[in-house]
């Protein structure tokens, strides 16, 4: 029998710390769960919340509506030749999927180790990191209709993957659940060395011939060098995109800021690094109240305690108005606002 529960403080359900409440709660462990939820009409109208490791969001005010905490566990894969399908249940930490894949030496995560949040919510935010992008591993996933109380499956197409974008951000956005994601990895490795500091790192440790393990533990040993642990300060990681511009808009950057970090995303397009321009307008380590950028990393901001989801919100205003005017380029927000 379900539990629904009544006032729930989501601190400790957000990575943030914010403290805000929901007014209904429930925790599914299984999909037929999902299914008596919403054979209930009250849930059907009800506003509803769907929360895996609460990594990617951030919640500004009390969740006056239903909060649905996703727990589907369990990791389960198959070997066809070189061909390796993981599947994983949407309640199941991102990086213990990762460190499975890469400890059975199945090739093609190794980039994305230490992201945090769940299974589920990665197809819904195409993570990504260190020049892959989950969307590269992505075979299918299973998805609840809550409209209709079936299951369906999307494939890579179905989704409609873009930078840090799906299907379900956009046109199905909350009309669906993802309850497992089935990913297609390979027994022979494709390293991605190029992005970020990875080969800098990797000769640092003597490494000539790397192992899919050697890139997950230098990936992970970057990111804990540059992003604060949840556990001990709030923040959600990267909180901006890396905004992606034109060639004739980034020639009007580059010709005042020649230094502009910036990658080639494709199709006459430019990526910035978000973090670079945050740093350039003085933000990197900046406190503001309870709130402020983490000394290490400009593009990710932090709850030094007791901050609000608006506090936090506003601080985020001041840096996106900042960056527009000292570059004329917009940031957008990668973490989902809940309002």
């Amino acid at each position: 029998m379900l539990q629904i529960q009544e006032n729930v403080s989501l601190k400790n359900f957000n990575t943030f710390g914010v403290d805000a409440h929901a007014k209904y709660f429930v925790e599914i462990a299984h999909e037929d769960e999902l299914v008596e939820l919403f054979m209930d009409p009250q849930w059907q109208q009800t506003q509803r919340l769907v929360m895996g490791g609460g990594s990617n969001m951030l919640l500004i005010n009390d969740f006056d509506g239903l909060v649905i905490r996703l727990n589907i566990r369990g990791i389960e894969h198959r070997i066809n030749h070189d061909d390796v399908f993981v599947e994983a249940g949407a309640g199941e930490v991102w990086n213990d999927l990762v460190s499975y894949c890469v400890n059975h030496n199945f090739a093609g995560m190794e980039n994305l180790s230490l992201i945090p949040g769940s299974v589920g919510a990665s197809p819904i935010q195409n993570i990504g990191a260190y020049g892959v992008e989950l969307k590269d591993v992505f075979e299918s996933c299973k998805a609840f209709e809550i409209a209709t109380g079936k299951f369906k499956t999307f494939t890579k197409a179905c989704c409609k993957f873009g930078y840090r974008e799906s299907v379900f951000k956009d046109e199905l956005k909350g009309q669906y659940i993802i309850t497992f994601v089935k990913f297609h990895l390979s027994l022979i490795p494709q390293l991605n060395l190029k992005y970020g500091a990875i080969e800098q790192e990797l000769a640092n440790r003597g490494i000539t011939e790397p192992t899919i393990k050697d890139v997950s533990q230098v990936v992970s040993h970057i990111r804990v060098s540059k992003l604060p642990d949840p556990s001990t300060i709030g923040n959600a990681g990267s909180f901006f995109k890396n905004p992606v511009i034109t060639s004739a808009e980034f020639e009007a950057v580059h010709q005042k800021n020649p230094e502009v970090v910036h990658f080639p995303a494709g199709d006459g397009l430019v990526k910035l690094a978000a973090g670079w321009l945050i740093e350039q307008c003085g933000w990197k380590g900046k406190v503001v109240g309870n709130t402020g950028t983490w000394k290490n990393q400009a593009l990710v901001l932090v709850n030094h305690g007791g901050a609000t989801g608006q506090e936090v919100y506003n601080l985020s205003s001041q840096i996106i108005d900042s960056v527009y005017t000292k570059f004329g380029v917009t940031l957008q927000r990668e973490v989902n606002i809940v309002k």
